[in-house]
């Protein structure tokens, strides 16, 4: 048996699956998120404990004998999460979140301060761990004083499970503070936040045993101390269990935020666009990210101020998509990554009229997404890296109109997979095969069997086309909207 977990910003999920990779158990635990001020976004690091020993526990009750043939646990879980902890290991503050956007400034300064662009790949996000680093040293200089460990939130668990202070290479990529090229971290890039190597963890691959889950634990769940494994940041997770491992592969996750994912064999910034490079999950890989920051959020956002419930929000919409909404949205509600790294852009609703109704918003929201997504497939291909298809995986790909749209204005062919778990619990899980047994092949790492193909409708393309265009006019258009919210 192998026990995947993963640290998602709505919930924790636990599931065990045998050595076929078949589901015996899954438990969740719910998470929330506060936001003390606009522009912020923070998690106590206990909640996640909390999430984790309900959800294990619960599987330890249910499926006791099962559990105990435990030979290995990996784990995943949402990127950039600053967590702050002092010489005890405890957290002095909550975890500043991926989607945080209130360290613009400090980006602008640590632009200046070093080459993260060229080391770390990236530009200087809001969303990324260092510049948060430097936001609670010039805003909360005591709190940074003590600070002697910052993990990201999955390696907090790993503590937790282990004692051991450890990061991976897919996640730590995201931290801004590695070297992505030659997969460590970078003492220059580091010096520029005010930090060092002492203040991070060990580093290692996906697979790598990073410690063995602690006696007191083992003895709680009756199961052996077994190894637990690197694992992997959510998206780099999500692409081993759609065996997304190698160049001219890709996904689209329509999940809480939006990832358009394609896989490289060598290092390739390009931050002209906004891409991101990260290190894959796999040794000796890396990969290329389209980010998008409210996807399926957008549509949640609408169901909390509508009173519906995003599942009947999307069954107000016509079975077959014939032609656009007529009105705009910009779903920059979190503000936005890829291609304008604008942690203050805003979102809005365009040619709105007195007969507007909620379906037409509905159907807008999901049109401003897939424009956000066609921003993405065109910066990845002005990163040089070409994408036709991509399996299509998230909460919002259970809609089969939010897909039509989506391949109607992104271009790509949409795959979608048949009926099965390839979400980050599930992969954690496979991580732990590998951890356990040193097997990387497409035996553990299978794509999935596709259910449907989406292929882009040409005439509701060619209907879109100009929407799409009005969609990126709108942008700079509204400038002097950006940040007023």
């Amino acid at each position: 048996m192998y026990l995947g977990l993963d640290i998602g910003t709505s919930g924790v999920k636990a599931m065990l699956v045998d050595e076929a990779f078949a589901t015996v158990a899954v438990a969740q635990a719910p998470l929330t998120v506060s936001r003390p001020q606009p522009g912020w976004s923070e998690q106590d690091p206990q909640d996640w404990i909390t999430a984790c020993e309900a959800a294990i526990s619960q599987i330890a009750a249910e499926h006791g004998a099962a559990l105990a043939g435990l030979k290995a646990i990996g784990l995943s879980g949402h990127m950039h999460g600053a967590t702050l902890l002092d010489a005890a290991d405890k957290p002095l503050r909550p975890c500043i979140m991926w989607n945080d956007g209130r360290s613009g400034q400090q980006c602008l300064e640590l632009e200046k301060r070093a080459d993260f662009r060229g080391i770390g790949g990236n530009i200087v996000m809001a969303g990324f761990t260092a510049p948060k680093l430097l936001w609670v040293a010039e805003n909360e200089p005591k709190i940074f004083e003590k600070t002697a460990k910052v993990l990201l939130p999955k390696d907090y668990v790993r503590l937790w499970l282990t004692g051991e202070h450890f990061a991976e290479m897919s996640d730590a990529a995201g931290t801004l503070w590695l070297d992505v090229a030659a997969r460590k971290w970078s003492d220059a890039l580091l010096a520029a936040t005010g930090l060092t190597r002492d203040h991070m963890p060990a580093l290692g691959e996906g697979a790598d045993v990073a410690g063995m889950l602690r006696a007191e634990l083992a003895e709680k769940w009756g199961v052996p101390r077994v190894p637990v494994a690197g694992g992997g940041g959510d998206n780099a997770a999500t692409a081993c269990g759609m065996g997304v491992t190698s160049p001219g592969t890709g996904f689209l996750s329509l999940g809480t935020s939006g990832v358009l994912f394609a896989v490289t064999d060598k290092f390739a910034p390009n931050t002209d666009e906004a891409v991101h490079a990260f290190c894959h999950a796999i040794p000796k890989t890396w990969h290329q990210m389209g980010v998008i920051l409210s996807a399926t959020d957008s549509l949640t956002w609408l169901s909390e101020i509508s009173g519906r419930s995003p599942a009947d929000l999307a069954g107000l919409l016509p079975p077959k998509i014939e032609a656009p909404s007529g009105i705009g949205f910009l779903p920059y509600l979190s503000g936005e990554r890829t291609p304008h790294n604008n942690p203050d852009a805003s979102g809005a609703f365009l040619g709105l009229r007195r007969v507007t109704g909620l379906p037409d918003l509905v159907k807008a929201t999901m049109e401003g997404v897939a424009m956000a997504f066609a921003d993405c497939v065109r910066a990845l291909r002005l990163a040089g890296t070409e994408i036709d298809a991509a399996y299509a995986v998230g909460g919002g790909a259970r809609s089969d109109q939010w897909l039509e749209i989506m391949a109607a204005v992104t271009g790509l062919t949409l795959l979608k997979p048949e009926d099965g778990d390839f979400g980050a619990a599930f992969v954690a899980a496979k991580l732990a095969v590998s951890c356990a047994t040193g097997d990387f092949s497409e035996e553990v790492f299978a794509k999935p069997r596709v259910d449907r193909e989406i292929v882009p409708d040409k005439e509701l393309a060619k209907k879109y086309a100009e929407h799409y265009q009005f969609y990126r006019d709108s942008y700079p258009a509204l400038a002097a909207w950006q940040g007023r919210a």
